[in-house]
């Protein structure tokens, strides 16, 4: 048979292949015992038997070979829908699975965000409720010690001398007034500071009388009032200490009214 016209027909498989064999075998038998003259009545009929036996068994190879191979094609189909629905099952739970993960990661980044809001309401509430440190107090001033009044200035004359030396006696404690001092400077020196007597006992004994008040040495050194000039010519050593000897020897130069 030429091979275009054998391309289309399926192919036969090799239990195919002997049926068909078997098929043709018996047929051709069955030709010879109808042509071969003077065969008996009883060897047609065995002829005939062995024909009708040959048939049944050559279709039924021929059908019992097309169900196993349509069951083998049966199989095949339900093994590979099988495995398509174990694939398509297998995807399905990857599927479920990424969907559940995803669901699972969006929750706890969710409860984080959560938990973060409230830590930070909670951190407010505590600051809102710890109250402001309360200012602190203005630095007070540093009092400055007073400004020591400024000195006094006295006149350098016999009125400022009189008036220096009653400042201090005032301070030590010593009595005498402004009369009673100028008095006795008037009589005893004229209000010469530089005054001196060379000629009454004291200066006859080699301790003459110097200054305002005449006040010899000794008498200067017992008397002479802290704070003041160790000169005995210095005016204002000169008459406080004169007035510290006078409230001594008589209560007050006020009391003094000749040599003393």
């Amino acid at each position: 048979m030429p091979k275009h016209l054998t391309s289309g027909l399926p192919r036969l498989s090799r239990t195919h292949k002997l049926s068909v064999a078997g098929v043709a075998t018996a047929g051709a038998a069955a030709l010879v015992f109808s042509i071969v003259p003077g065969a008996g009545a009883d060897q047609g009929k065995s002829q005939a038997a062995a024909v009708e036996n040959v048939k049944p068994v050559a279709f039924s190879a021929v059908d019992t070979a097309a169900k196993t191979q349509q069951a083998t094609i049966t199989q095949q189909a339900n093994n590979s829908a099988a495995k398509g629905k174990a694939e398509a099952a297998a995807k399905k739970a990857a599927a479920e699975k990424a969907a559940k993960a995803k669901a699972a990661a969006v929750a706890k980044a969710k409860a984080e965000k959560a938990r973060a809001a409230k830590a930070a309401a909670s951190r407010s509430q505590v600051r809102t409720a710890i109250p402001a440190a309360a200012p602190k107090p203005a630095a007070k001033p540093v009092a400055k010690p007073a400004a020591k009044p400024a000195a006094k200035v006295y006149p350098d004359n016999l009125d400022g001398w009189i008036r220096e030396s009653l400042d201090i006696m005032a301070k030590k404690g010593i009595p005498g007034s402004y009369d009673g001092i100028h008095r006795n400077i008037i009589r005893e020196s004229s209000g010469n500071p530089m005054a001196i007597n060379n000629w009454d006992i004291n200066a006859i004994n080699g301790t003459p009388s110097k200054g305002l008040l005449q006040v010899i040495q000794p008498t200067f050194n017992t008397y002479h009032v802290e704070g003041t000039s160790w000169n005995l010519y210095d005016p204002v050593a000169n008459i406080t200490a004169a007035c510290n000897y006078a409230a001594d020897r008589y209560g007050s130069m006020d009391n003094v009214n000749s040599a003393y």
